[in-house]
């Protein structure tokens, strides 16, 4: 474990990316692998594309079905594309901060995409800007474009691979040239990043759900620190960039932000989850009458806990389908107003019922209080809380909107009092151990939940030092 640093200033962001290589109608296909990664942002999207001679791009804030119309679909031309969604945190906004970002170099045009978060953002930043560069951007991502465009004495390839050792933090980035595509993933492979065949093609995508939804074949996950390059007439070529390697990737990507139909690294989402409440209903039985969960991240483990508990599963509560995820709003506020909008009890199921409440991890509380507030309100004679994760204790600097131990109300509060807080009447979570037996894995990050970072960290003292309890 490396000796933890602070410098000043980070950018959150939690995203996904989708690749199209030689294929026709690359914008198109995008375009459909986007919206199927529309769950994991939903404040801007952009796509890139090349024919091979020039290169396009389109964006704007706001959905994919909203940014892209049939013209502007019509207007990226080309059989290779890369496309983004995204949400922003505190200072990270703004029509210039969505990808995919195009450079304009005399060294050749490229387009850039990524999910994830370079925690040593701030010290690059200083050091590029010392030497020349001019950031068009507060978007961390536009790092990896300056690296590559300091050192101009070697190929591209080269200061490429040179550039991501330099990097720390999580990422998967897509880089498209006029005529070739690098695909590139972290060492430590926090984020997910996936490649699959179409029509003599190549699919990238953050999740293999997006792949689906335009009919390609999965191949394999891009591996930790590898870095894939398709090019024009050219074989497939595989190269990895650091001999320091882990397989920490991110447990929330399992536990909340991937759709149920995607595999992770061999995992089936629906099925760690289901997993997940089979072991909360093995380690935490409770009487009660029916089984419900928080649509839609949770209806996996709900399902899991009825049929290991015998408590019928039920749809106690109603999502409404056209309000956005509240966990990755931008803002308290926003958060708020979304829980009453999102989500309503159904009074019938629930009236005069004990309630075990299926939920996939509790951040600042918002939610799960408003949800129990809901029930109780609805009728329900006790509810019983059970989470698909540990406690919320620690700050991720890697992509998730916790970078700060006062959003956490685990960080503060004992489980005893967080019960209390969001109006349980019982409240227990799933162990680390828990969540690698739902997976059958040996590793994942756990640094939400033990502050065990697999990398620096780059954050100012004041952000982290606050007076906590766990």
């Amino acid at each position: 474990m490396k000796k933890i640093q602070y410098f000043p200033g980070n950018i959150n962001e939690e995203c996904g990316v989708f690749g199209v290589f030689n294929c026709e109608n690359a914008a198109d296909l995008t375009y459909y692998g986007l919206h199927a990664l529309q769950h994991r942002g939903q404040e801007g999207c952009g796509i890139a594309t090349t024919c091979g001679m020039e290169m396009y791009r389109e964006r704007g804030e706001g959905l994919v079905t909203e940014i892209f119309s049939e013209k502007k679909l019509s207007n990226l031309k080309g059989n290779c594309a890369i496309g983004h969604v995204r949400y922003s945190t505190a200072g990270g906004g703004g029509i210039d901060n969505v990808q995919p970002f195009l450079f304009r170099h005399h060294t050749g045009d490229f387009a850039l995409c990524h999910n994830g978060n370079i925690v040593n953002s701030r010290g690059l930043k200083d050091m590029l800007e010392s030497q020349g560069s001019i950031f068009q951007s507060t978007s961390d991502t536009e790092i990896l474009a300056h690296l590559i465009k300091m050192d101009l004495r070697k190929d591209r390839l080269a200061v490429l691979m040179e550039a991501l050792t330099m990097i720390e933090g999580a990422y998967a980035f897509l880089l498209m040239t006029k005529t070739k595509l690098y695909i590139c993933r972290d060492k430590n492979g926090l984020r997910p990043l996936s490649l699959g065949k179409l029509n003599g093609g190549y699919v990238i995508s953050s999740e293999t759900c997006a792949m689906e939804a335009i009919g390609a074949t999965f191949i394999r996950d891009i591996q930790p620190a590898e870095l894939v390059l398709l090019e024009q007439g050219e074989e497939m070529k595989s190269y990895i960039f650091s001999g320091d390697i882990s397989h920490k990737m991110c447990s929330m990507e399992l536990v909340y932000f991937a759709r149920p139909d995607s595999d992770i690294e061999g995992v089936n989402v629906h099925t760690f989850r289901k997993n997940c409440g089979k072991i909360l209903a093995k380690k935490y039985p409770v009487d009660a009458d029916i089984v419900i969960g928080v649509p839609d991240s949770s209806t996996s483990a709900a399902i899991g806990y009825a049929e290991e508990s015998g408590i019928p599963y039920e749809m106690g509560l109603i999502k409404n389908k056209y309000v956005g995820r509240t966990f990755i709003q931008p803002s308290q506020e926003l958060r708020e107003k979304g829980v009453r909008l999102k989500l309503s009890p159904v009074r019938s199921l629930v009236n005069e019922k004990k309630v075990i409440l299926i939920d996939d991890s509790i951040v600042r509380g918002t939610t799960s209080k408003r949800i129990v507030k809901m029930l109780r309100e609805a009728g329900a004679s006790e509810i019983h809380v059970r989470i698909g994760c540990p406690p919320m204790r620690h700050p991720c600097f890697y992509g998730m909107d916790t970078s700060t131990y006062a959003e956490l109300v685990s960080a503060t509060q004992s489980i005893d009092e967080v019960c209390k807080i969001i109006g349980a009447d019982s409240l227990c979570f799933l162990s680390q151990e828990d969540l690698l037996m739902a997976g059958n894995r040996t590793d994942l990050c756990f640094a939400c939940y033990d502050g065990n970072y697999p990398t620096h960290l780059y954050q100012t003292k004041k952000e982290l030092n606050i007076e906590r309890k766990f």
